[in-house]
């Protein structure tokens, strides 16, 4: 039988005032005519002898010609034994799967379960890595269809604007997400894996520090600042140069966290990086640094508040006061600490007590969990020792008594010995 329907055909046809009108166009097809002048198009046919209709889709958003190519396809399926309609229903359902498997919502639940974990300054880098240079591009894809030329190229858009650090970052976050869609069901690979080669190799650039060499000339510099500058920075410059905090942890310091009958600083988890407590042992001359300041931030809860005391001073604050004394590109405040750990291990200080004073995340899992307090008594000798070093270097006393021997010798013996600090020299 010759194919009936034609595109006027379709486009005219009505119901004749009868509910329903089937017009057959041949090989099982249909078009169904309503009385309100809705149309359809279906495939009628037998699976197993019983009669049966797949909905091939509304006139006109589906024209003649893809429905009978739509039905040639259902009878395809039906030649090989597969029901047509039952094969819609389960390419429907994969396709609800799919939508709830994008690489967005599996990105997003990955997220919600590590974020607790992260230091609130760690989260907010995640997610803006993942909002602005993932979301755009993959975002809707279905996580198992995303191929890896798909995400290279991806990837290769940071690279081309010279973004070589954040490219590797983000495929690193990529990663994690993959790993988590295979450990959750809804992908086989870790496409990011295949990846690591294909990017261009970078070196993490460390922060700019100055040499141990210099510390007595930074020191001086800073002592003086406030002849130029303001004294709550030279303050906030001497703070962090004695407590070797990072600058974000050093800042965001309430008074609330300063323990001045113990001499200790506690800073609670949430604004540490590791995301776990800190103690900071509080020096002779990191007590007098905090009295001052007490004086000079008033009603703020803040140690370092700003002009607007209900917020704490700027990070570029204390940057570009070392900038105005002429260490743009020389010194950073994230420097204090690599000059503080380069000066305290080879004055003979266990390394794992440094480690636990800079708050260093341990790989180790196990030992991940130690006690805060841990190497407390060392850590106090080993605070006060470095502030003494740094009055030292400010008052352009002599250095050498605290280096080589005697202090390893005394570190042998469990102690540290008794510091002698002599005039005259540098």
């Amino acid at each position: 039988m010759g194919k009936v329907l034609t595109d006027v055909v379709c486009r005219t046809a009505t119901s004749n005032d009868r509910p329903l009108r089937k017009i057959a166009d041949g090989g099982g097809l249909f078009l169904w005519v309503y009385a309100n002048g809705n149309k359809s198009f279906r495939f009628r046919y037998k699976f197993h002898g019983k009669e049966k209709s797949l909905t091939i889709g509304t006139y006109p958003g589906v024209t003649l010609l893809a429905a009978r190519r739509k039905t040639l396809e259902a009878a395809e399926k039906l030649a090989e034994g597969i029901d047509p309609s039952a094969a819609k229903k389960l390419a429907s359902i994969e396709r609800k799967i799919e939508s709830l498997n994008t690489f967005e919502l599996v990105a997003w639940e990955w997220y919600e379960k590590q974020v607790a974990s992260w230091a609130p300054s760690h989260g907010t880098d995640v997610r803006r890595r993942i909002q602005t240079n993932i979301i755009p591009f993959i975002g809707d894809r279905p996580i198992a269809q995303i191929t890896g030329p798909e995400l290279l190229a991806m990837i290769s858009k940071m690279e081309k604007r010279g973004a070589f650090d954040l490219a590797h970052r983000v495929l690193g976050v990529c990663g994690q997400i993959f790993r988590y869609g295979i450990a959750t069901g809804r992908c086989a690979f870790d496409l990011s894996a295949a990846l690591k080669g294909a990017l261009t190799p970078h070196t993490a650039k460390n922060q700019n520090a100055i040499r141990p060499q210099r510390v007595p000339i930074l020191m001086q510099s800073i002592a003086k600042y406030h002849l130029t500058g303001d004294y709550k920075t030279q303050l906030g410059l001497q703070l962090l140069a004695h407590t070797f905090l990072r600058t974000t942890e050093l800042l965001a310091g309430e008074w609330s966290e300063i323990d001045f009958d113990r001499n200790i600083w506690s800073i609670p988890a949430e604004r540490m990086k590791a995301n776990q407590d800190h103690l900071v042992p509080m020096s002779k001359q990191v007590i007098q640094i905090m009295v001052e300041l007490k004086k000079l931030s008033g009603l703020s809860k803040y140690i370092l508040p700003g002009r607007n005391i209900m917020v704490p001073v700027s990070n570029n604050t204390l940057l570009f006061a070392l900038y105005r004394m002429g260490y743009k590109g020389k010194m950073t405040g994230h420097g204090f600490r690599s000059v503080a750990s380069t000066i305290l291990n080879e004055s003979g200080f266990k390394s794992d007590v440094i480690e636990k004073q800079l708050a260093h995340t341990e790989k180790n899992k196990v030992r991940r969990a130690y006690n805060r307090a841990e190497y407390w008594p060392e850590r106090q000798v080993m605070m006060q020792w470095w502030s003494d070093y740094l009055e030292a270097a400010e008052k352009r006393e002599r250095l050498d008594c605290f280096h080589g021997r005697g202090i390893k010798r005394g570190a042998a013996r469990g102690g540290y010995g008794t510091l002698r600090i002599s005039k005259g020299g540098r």
